[in-house]
């Protein structure tokens, strides 16, 4: 490169000098201009002869001096060195390129790792069985029931999925196992050939429900929504300052005076840090084994409030008890009275011992539809009270009893009287785990009344029944109802 750029400039000096020499030898050589004169003539050239071939001569010079410039500038051709560096670079880039893309398809499936076991964190699987062993004996009219005997039961199974979607929005799912209890006619079909299927066969299959599913929006702790199948204000509250749920059901739900749980709208809250809560519920009235369209809603509510151990709450339901549906193919319309209830329970526990009495007034609970041939006879009320108490011995032995007193008919059957009474020894091992041996008896006087335990007592007699017509004075009572039980209950959490 250096040699290509001496000889260029050589030849620029060289043809630059040309017309510079010979314009000093036509204005200054005045003395040898005779000599000159003379070797112009022996060349046979003129002086503007001259001057033109040395411009020709500039010209070729500057045409090769271009031409030199040309193939200095123009870019040296690559060598094969070089062409294999390329190549093997672009082959580098090739591979990180693939490495990126992999690096990509890992970061894409980690995030779908991390939102499954967010998802998963976000979720809660949890259930709940009651379960006992015991012996029953069981009276009506002076001779055994049916229902005696030993035996092992499960009467609850409840598995619970509830999962977060944000700070705000939740969805819960509860399902309830439960069996059939005191129906001796749960196994077999005693309908004859011409008649039409007894009970046996329409409750086989119907001991799987679905209790909970509703779609939750906590607002703020003084406004949570539930639309859906979710639980009434009444009972889940009473089973809560209660404590034994396993051993049985709180007096309005063992007399079936109260829904656990329903279809529909449920609003609650936590007012002033929790010193009151409330609870208001919108539903069709039937439970949630029952999912009705009715042309009228229930409501059930309560208010609540608790301080230092001290508790105590007032409730109170009205509707029609999912009664109030369309009628098709009568011209008759139904009519319909409204059910009515008014709850109270008041208490206090601590670490120590717990106590409470729970009160309830029910009107035509059981009476709904009217009976256009007898509508005196069809009017009726119902009230209760419930008592019950526990010591604790130390953190895992507790000691409890109850006495619920109920006159379920005060204007159909004013006689008839409900007592039930239990008494048990519990022991927790764990968080998770509850036993307890337990003592139950249920005295039914004047006639029957279906509970959880399946009916007691006997047919209504014309002597307790102050309305009874002739037609019933067959239908005598020879006796009163008793149900004796002892076992071990428990319970188990997850």
């Amino acid at each position: 490169m250096k040699l290509h750029n001496s000889i260029a400039l050589a030849a620029v000096a060289a043809v630059l000098a040309v017309p510079t020499m010979a314009e000093a030898k036509v204005k200054h050589h005045h003395v040898k201009a005779k000599k000159v004169a003379a070797a112009k003539a022996e060349a046979g050239l003129t002086t503007t002869e001259q001057l033109q071939l040395a411009q020709q001569q500039l010209a070729q010079m500057q045409a090769q001096l271009n031409d030199l410039q040309a193939k200095v500038s123009a870019p040296a051709p690559k060598d094969t060195a070089t062409a294999d560096a390329a190549k093997a670079a672009s082959t580098k880039a090739d591979k990180a390129l693939a490495t990126a893309e992999k690096a990509q398809a890992a970061v894409t499936k980690t995030d779908k790792a991390v939102a499954a076991v967010k998802w998963a964190a976000d979720t809660t699987v949890g259930g709940n069985a009651f379960f006992n062993v015991s012996n029953v004996t069981q009276h009506t009219a002076g001779g055994n029931n049916a229902s005696t005997g030993t035996g092992v039961n499960v009467k609850r199974v409840y598995i619970t999925i509830d999962h977060k979607f944000s700070n705000v929005l939740s969805a819960n799912i509860t399902t309830d196992a439960s069996n059939v209890v005191g129906n001796s006619s749960f196994y077999a079909n005693t309908a004859g050939a011409n008649t039409t299927a007894t009970t046996a066969q329409t409750v086989i299959g119907k001991g799987f429900y679905v209790k909970n599913l509703y779609l939750q929006a906590k607002l703020d702790p003084a406004l949570v929504v539930r639309v859906g199948a979710a639980d009434m204000p009444w009972i889940p509250y009473v089973q809560s300052v209660y404590g034994r749920r396993f051993v049985e059901n709180v007096m309005t739900d063992r007399l079936s005076y109260a829904n656990s749980a329903d279809w529909g709208v449920h609003v609650s809250g936590d007012l002033a840090n929790g010193l009151i809560s409330y609870a208001l519920s919108a539903v069709d009235g039937a439970g949630y084994r029952k999912v009705y369209v009715t042309k009228s809603v229930d409501l059930e509510g309560r208010v609540s409030t608790q301080y230092k151990g001290l508790y105590a709450a007032v409730g109170g339901y009205t509707g029609k008890l999912g009664n109030n549906a369309e009628v098709v193919g009568t011209t008759t319309p139904s009519t319909f009275r409204t059910a009515k209830r008014f709850d109270a329970i008041g208490g206090y526990k601590n670490q120590m011992f717990g106590l409470g009495v729970e009160y309830f007034y029910a009107k035509n609970w059981n009476n709904v539809t009217i009976n256009p041939a007898n509508y005196a006879l069809s009017e009726d009320s119902a009230e209760g009270i419930s008592a019950f108490a526990n010591v604790n011995l130390s953190k895992k032995w507790t000691v409890f009893t109850r006495y619920d007193a109920v006159k379920p008919n005060h204007i159909t059957v004013p006689n008839l009287r409900d007592d039930y009474f239990n008494v048990g020894l519990q022991y927790s091992p764990a968080k998770m785990v509850d036993i307890a041996l337990v003592y139950k008896r249920e005295t039914v006087n004047g006639g029957a009344v279906k509970s959880t335990d399946g009916t007691i007592g006997c047919a209504t007699s014309a002597t307790a029944n102050a309305f009874a017509s002739a037609a019933n004075a067959a239908a005598t009572c020879a006796g009163n109802g008793t149900y004796d039980e002892i076992g071990i209950w428990g319970q188990f959490k997850f």
